[in-house]
């Protein structure tokens, strides 16, 4: 049992331990962070801190882990420890599955905050749950928080999207519609508006699809014609408001639909070349830029996620080139 004075010795060093941090003093930091967990261990503040300066300024992701694993099973009722936790499995590759659990397994906890509500209703779109993802972004209030911006809105269209296509499969086309129409209004509830010239190649180009199904021509055609709009281009993924690659691709298969294959063709070599000639790129965030995709509680490594977004418009371009000329496109 501590005494008094080893538990303010610990809240002591775990304070000088944020000065110091916040200094850019990392080593000073972590030791005061060290003793204050060894004067108290049942700290979770400061195993919390521990995690963050191992994360991120040691590179130490399985000591983060265990330290933040600490701080939470130490107060299970802390809901920012539980989103800050469930942010590092994230980063780690956790499963969906495991990470759904967890949350699902601190109802109370999830519930007391937007950004773990939505994280669950995100698990569940991974997991092709679309219903259920629905049912329960229908169901919750949001407020708009620093970092989220246009996520509520993506997986509500994100829902509602996978539900159409398992409709369109099921030749339920009326249903598909309904749907789709859906995500072209942002209801009140989303907590946010929605942006001028915001960017629905993809559900435009679903519409069409979908009335070419129930066998109205004319409309899928204006569909169509208005996902082909807009003068998209590919740009790095750092602000939620940039162009996506999936956007620029969509709008390529419009084309296709339309028959106008040199303009999709456009498109999709435009996705190849940025891809292929970005790759390599040292990205570099610009903090005083407003819109960052994310709280920045750990540290992102900006290289592997150009990386991948590269990646991702290399695979895009490659398959719609392909579907514009598949005998004599040369995959490469």
């Amino acid at each position: 049992m501590l005494g008094a004075a080893d538990q303010k010795d610990a809240r002591a060093a775990w304070l000088l331990g944020n000065l110091w941090y916040d200094k850019r003093q990392y080593e000073l930091a972590e030791a005061c962070w060290e003793r204050a967990v060894a004067a108290d261990p049942d700290f979770p503040a400061a195993w919390r801190c521990l995690a963050l300066v191992r994360y991120n300024k040691r590179h130490d992701a399985a000591g983060a882990l265990a330290a933040m694993e600490r701080a939470y099973a130490l107060d299970e009722s802390d809901a920012r420890i539980l989103m800050e936790l469930d942010q590092l499995h994230r980063k780690l590759g956790s499963s969906a599955q495991e990470r759904l659990d967890r949350l699902q397994a601190h109802r109370a906890q999830v519930e007391r905050r937007d950004d773990l509500v939505l994280s669950e209703i995100t698990l569940l779109n991974d997991l092709g749950r679309y219903a259920e993802a629905k049912e329960k972004l229908d169901a919750h209030r949001f407020h708009p928080w620093e970092g989220g911006e246009g996520k509520v809105p993506e997986q509500y269209q994100r829902c509602r999207v996978g539900l159409a296509l398992l409709a369109m499969t099921e030749s339920r086309y009326t249903d598909a519609i309904s749907l789709l129409e859906e995500c072209l209004v942002y209801p009140e509830h989303l907590g946010e508006g929605k942006l001028y010239g915001a960017q629905e190649q993809d559900f435009y180009y679903y519409l069409g699809c979908a009335w070419m199904g129930a066998g109205d021509l004319e409309r899928a055609r204006a569909c169509w014609e208005q996902a082909s709009q807009g003068d998209l281009k590919p740009v790095p993924a750092l602000y939620y408001n940039d162009a996506k690659p999936e956007r620029i691709y969509y709008q390529g298969l419009a084309l296709v639909s339309l028959g106008r294959t040199a303009e999709a063709e456009a498109k999709f070599r435009m996705l190849l070349e940025y891809g292929e000639a970005h790759r390599d790129d040292e990205v570099v965030m610009d903090y005083f830029a407003v819109s960052l995709p994310d709280l920045a509680v750990w540290d992102e490594d900006l290289k592997t996620r150009n990386v991948a977004h590269c990646d991702q418009m290399i695979s895009l371009g490659r398959t719609g080139l392909a579907l514009c000329a598949p005998a004599n496109y040369n995959k490469g």
